[in-house]
C-alpha cells in the first residue's frame, strides 16, 4: 500500500508525474479515436472501435463531436505547457502547487466527460461538467497568470544578465510568457462567449465549411477568431519553453524576446478584430513575421550553441565536422529543425495561400481549399506535438542508441508526413484532377506511414514509463526525490525571504 501511495503521489503531486499522465491522456485519445477517420474507415477499425465501446455517431452530431474533441485535446495540451511553465520559472511554491491542482481537475474533467457526452450519448449533466471542466482549466490560467507577473521585484535581473531585461531589471522572457498567458486567457473568453449562445443565434460548425460563405455572423467571424488565435500562442508558449530549457541568451535573446511580446500582441489584437474588421487578417500576417523572426533568432542560437559545445576540442573544425556534432542529438537539434521545416509546410503555404487567394484556390472546388486550410491546422498542432515529445523525452533521461533512433525517427517520419500532407493539400497545382490518382495513393500511404510510426514510437516511449513506473528504483523514484528536494529548498529560501521582509519591517517600526 505505501509503493502504490509513493506512485500515486509522483503521479499527481509532482510537475513531471501530472506531465507524465497528461500526455499518457492525449495518447490513448488519440490511439481510441483516430480510429474513427481516415483508412481506419475503410479497412472497417472503425466499426470494431463503435462497436466494442457502444459509441453513438449519429451524422447529424459530427460537428459537434469533433469540435468536443479538439477541445479535449487542446486543453490537455495546454495543461502539459502548464506544467513546463510551473517547472521552469520562478514562483512561489503554493502558487506552482495551486496552478498544478487546478489545471489538472479542470482538464481530466473536461476530457472525460466532454468525450462522453460527445460520443456516449448526449447526457446534459456530463456536458455540465465539461464546462466545469473548462471553467477550472481557465482560472488556472489567471491564477498562472498573476503568478508570472513579471514586475515583481523578486523576479528582476542583475544589469549584467544575459537575459533579455529592461534598465529597471524586469525579464522580459517573463514578460513574454505573461502577454502569452494573458492573450490566452482574452482568445478562451472570446470562445466561452460565444459558446453561451448556442442555440441562441449560434450554430455548430467548423471553420473550413464557412469559407466561401459571404456573409458570416459576429458569433461566427468571433468563433474563426478564437480559432486563429488558440494555436498560435500554443506554438507561441512551446517555442518560449524550449528556449528556457536551451538556455537561451545573449544579444539575439535580447532581440527575440521584445519581438515575442510585439508579436503576440498584434496577432491577438488581430485574430479577435476577425469581428469587426475586414483587413484584420493583415493585421494577424504582420504579427506573425514579429512572432516568426523570435523563432528565428532561437535557431540561430541553439544551432550555433550545439556546434560550438560540440567542436570545443577541434582548433578550426570544417563543415562536415560542425554538421556532425549539430546533428549528433535529435532531441536537442528536433526542436530548431521543426520550426524550419514549419516555413515549408505551413507559414510558406499560408502566406502563399493569401497572396493568390482570388487567383487560384477561390478558382478550386471548395473542397480543395477546404483540404488545404484543414491540413494546415492539424500540420501545425502536429508539429507543436513532436516538440513537446523531444523536450519530455529529454526530460526523460532517454539515452544513447535509443535516444538517436527515437529522435531521428519522429523527425524523419513526422516530416514525411507533414510534406505528404503538403503535397496533397497543393496537389492541384501541379496535375490535373483526372490523372491525381496515383500520386494520391503514394502521398497518403506515405502520411499514414509516417504518423502510424510516430505513434509506435511514442507507445514505446510510454510503455518504457510504465514499465519503469513499477521499478521500486526506476527513474520516476529519482525525478520525484529531486523534485521533493528542490521543493523544500525553494520553500527555505522562500521562508529566509519572509523572514528578512519581516525583520526588516520590524526595523522600520522602531525607528
Amino acid at each position: 500500500m505505501e509503493s502504490l501511495k509513493h506512485r500515486w503521489n509522483y503521479l499527481f503531486r509532482s510537475t513531471r508525474g501530472l506531465t507524465l499522465v497528461a500526455i499518457a491522456m492525449v495518447a490513448l485519445v488519440t490511439a481510441i479515436w483516430g480510429t474513427l477517420s481516415g483508412p481506419m474507415v475503410e479497412w472497417g477499425v472503425r466499426d470494431i472501435t463503435v462497436n466494442l465501446l457502444n459509441m453513438e455517431l449519429v451524422q447529424a452530431d459530427r460537428e459537434g463531436r469533433i469540435i468536443m474533441l479538439y477541445h479535449t485535446i487542446a486543453m490537455t495540451i495546454v495543461a502539459i505547457e502548464v506544467y513546463f511553465m510551473t517547472e521552469i520559472l520562478p514562483m512561489k511554491r503554493h502558487e506552482q502547487v495551486s496552478i498544478n491542482a487546478t489545471i489538472t481537475v479542470g482538464y481530466l474533467t473536461a476530457l472525460i466527460f466532454g468525450l462522453i457526452f460527445g460520443y456516449f450519448g448526449h447526457n446534459f449533466a456530463y456536458h455540465g461538467l465539461f464546462l466545469v471542466g473548462q471553467s477550472l482549466v481557465f482560472f488556472s490560467g489567471i491564477l498562472l497568470a498573476a503568478a508570472l507577473w513579471p514586475w515583481k521585484k523578486e523576479y528582476r535581473l542583475e544589469a549584467d544578465s544575459p537575459y533579455a531585461h529592461t534598465k529597471k531589471g524586469i525579464d522580459l522572457e517573463r514578460v513574454a510568457f505573461f502577454v502569452m498567458v494573458v492573450a490566452t486567457l482574452l482568445s478562451a473568453t472570446f470562445g466561452a462567449v460565444t459558446g453561451s449562445y448556442w442555440g441562441n443565434g449560434h450554430e455548430t460548425f467548423l471553420g473550413e465549411d464557412l469559407i466561401r460563405v459571404p456573409h458570416k455572423t459576429a458569433l461566427q467571424k468571433a468563433i474563426i477568431g478564437h480559432l486563429h488565435i488558440m494555436l498560435t500562442l500554443v506554438a507561441v508558449a512551446i517555442t518560449l519553453i524550449v528556449g528556457r530549457w536551451m538556455k537561451f541568451q545573449g544579444i539575439l535573446h535580447k532581440i527575440a524576446m521584445p519581438l515575442m511580446i510585439v508579436g503576440t500582441i498584434i496577432i491577438t489584437t488581430g485574430a479577435l478584430s476577425v469581428v469587426w474588421l475586414p483587413w484584420a487578417h493583415t493585421t494577424i500576417y504582420f504579427g506573425s513575421v514579429f512572432v516568426m523572426l523570435a523563432a528565428l533568432m532561437y535557431v540561430i542560437f541553439t544551432w550555433d550553441k550545439l556546434i560550438k559545445e560540440g567542436t570545443a576540442d577541434i582548433e578550426k573544425p570544417n563543415f562536415f565536422q560542425k554538421m556532425g556534432v549539430l546533428l549528433r542529438d535529435p532531441l536537442k537539434f528536433g526542436p530548431g529543425w521543426q520550426m524550419v521545416f514549419m516555413n515549408f509546410t505551413v507559414s510558406g503555404v499560408g502566406i502563399f495561400m493569401a497572396v493568390k487567394l482570388d487567383e487560384i484556390f477561390r478558382v478550386w472546388p471548395h473542397r480543395e481549399e477546404r483540404i488545404t486550410l484543414t491540413g494546415h491546422w492539424h500540420i501545425l498542432a502536429a508539429l507543436i506535438a513532436t516538440i513537446i515529445l523531444f523536450y519530455y523525452m529529454d526530460l526523460s533521461k532517454v539515452q544513447g542508441k535509443l535516444r538517436k533512433w527515437a529522435g531521428w525517427t519522429i523527425i524523419i517520419m513526422s516530416d514525411l508526413a507533414f510534406a505528404s500532407a503538403t503535397i496533397f493539400s497543393m496537389k492541384r497545382l501541379f496535375v490535373a484532377e483526372s490523372e491525381q490518382q496515383s500520386l494520391v495513393n503514394t502521398i497518403m500511404l506515405l502520411m499514414d506511414m509516417g504518423l502510424g510510426i510516430v505513434l509506435v514510437v511514442l507507445a514505446i516511449f510510454l510503455i518504457w514509463r510504465l514499465y519503469d513506473l513499477f521499478k521500486d528504483k526506476g527513474y520516476w523514484n529519482e525525478e520525484f526525490t529531486a523534485e521533493r528536494k528542490a521543493n523544500a529548498e525553494a520553500e527555505i529560501e522562500e521562508g529566509k525571504r519572509k523572514m528578512e521582509e519581516l525583520q526588516a519591517t520590524l526595523e522600520e517600526v522602531s525607528k
